[in-house]
């Protein structure tokens, strides 16, 4: 269980970091909530997830997940510009957290 909190707290992070630029300084109101929200769910998710897994691993784990979905969805929104190194770079990331997990 921990394992899916963790994944879902990951997910919650790409959320919170998109939020937090599309909020402007906190000058829009709906961004901002959303950042607010979503940043809470994650570290109390993150914090569950610690209660069973390793500091390191989850924190690694949580991260890698946030980190790449941000940078996916601004490449897919047309925000960040895409090329394939970016792409491969983002699947070493996403093999690195996998790697994580089958070694746990």
């Amino acid at each position: 269980m921990a394992w899916v909190i963790l994944v879902i707290s990951g997910v919650l992070e790409a959320i919170w970091a998109t939020a937090l630029g599309k909020s402007e300084g906190f000058s829009r109101p709906i961004p901002t909530i959303v950042f607010g929200v979503a940043l809470v769910a994650s570290m109390g998710g993150l914090a569950y997830a610690m209660r069973s897994l390793p500091t390191g691993t989850a924190y690694a784990v949580w991260v890698g997940i946030g980190a790449a979905l941000t940078v996916t969805y601004a490449m897919v929104t047309g925000d960040e510009p895409a090329s394939w190194i970016k792409v491969a770079l983002l699947m070493g990331i996403v093999g690195c957290v996998v790697g994580l997990k089958v070694l746990h």
